[in-house]
């Protein structure tokens, strides 16, 4: 995952907002969200090289998401898989602030990574490179391949543009589709200079990126409204196709109609 864009309580109807592009190498297995055999509760995507997911929600409105932390040079380095990070938590039970001070005592357990974390009116961030286990504010948030809000372009123009979004009286999950899927490429003058190159840093500025072997494999729309009520939109994307499969699915969490799915499609 390479994108996030988070907000919360930042619209009267909304609490929670997420809008997020998952970039990965296209050879990677993977399979497009739906709920988990082995964890009927939770409902994401999943990859099947090491079994762990980088975004995912549970029936009970318990969320999470990954990404790595650029940094080169620890390519090499050894740790167990970061996608294990958000499934745990997914399928845990304690709170989402109890999780991350786990996490922070098993930091050096993993290669560099950005995790997010909480519930439909809470939400938590770490980052094994720097800094404390934090718990957000309402507010609007960018998260890329370095620290929380690093004004990255694509994070900064992200932002911004979800802002915009949530200025409308019912935001439209398909305009967080168009929000995902921009590929302008950011004017060298403003890249960051993470250590891969220009060619590279190039291709990664945009929102959305694709490639012949790197791109992003799938953007994912999550909204949660006061009453509890969970949307969960996912496209996917492979190479030589214009559209992959396409999930929706909507439930509502806790209570006895939280146990069943209200809708499902898949495209």
């Amino acid at each position: 995952m390479c994108l996030i864009l988070v907000a919360l309580g930042n619209h009267p109807d909304y609490p929670l907002v997420l809008a997020a592009n998952r970039d990965e190498f296209y050879d990677r297995p993977t399979a497009t969200a739906d709920f988990w055999e082995d964890a009927p509760e939770v409902l994401g995507g999943r990859d099947l090289e090491a079994g762990g997911t980088w975004l995912g929600i549970t029936r009970t409105g318990r969320w999470a998401a990954v990404t790595n932390f650029r940094d080169p040079p620890q390519k090499s380095a050894a740790g167990a898989s970061r996608g294990y990070l958000v499934s745990d938590y997914l399928k845990g039970t304690g709170t989402p602030g109890e999780y991350m001070e786990k996490i922070h005592e098993r930091r050096k357990s993993y290669r560099g990574f950005n995790l997010l974390a909480g519930t439909a009116h809470e939400a938590w961030y770490f980052s094994n490179k720097g800094g404390e286990v934090r718990k957000l504010q309402a507010g609007i948030y960018g998260l890329s391949n370095h620290f929380l809000d690093t004004p990255w372009p694509k994070v900064v123009s992200g932002r911004e543009a979800l802002a915009s979004e949530l200025e409308r009286a019912k935001p439209d999950p398909w305009k967080l589709f168009t929000l995902l899927g921009d590929r302008a490429v950011v004017p060298d003058h403003l890249l960051p200079e993470t250590g891969v190159g220009l060619e590279w840093e190039r291709l990664l500025s945009s929102r959305f990126i694709a490639s012949p072997r790197y791109g992003t494999r799938a953007s994912t729309v999550l909204m949660i409204d006061q009453s509890g009520k969970a949307l969960f939109l996912e496209r996917n994307f492979f190479p030589g196709r214009k559209e992959g499969a396409e999930v929706r699915v909507e439930f509502q969490i806790e209570g006895a109609a939280g146990r069943e799915v209200l809708s499902r499609s898949d495209g």
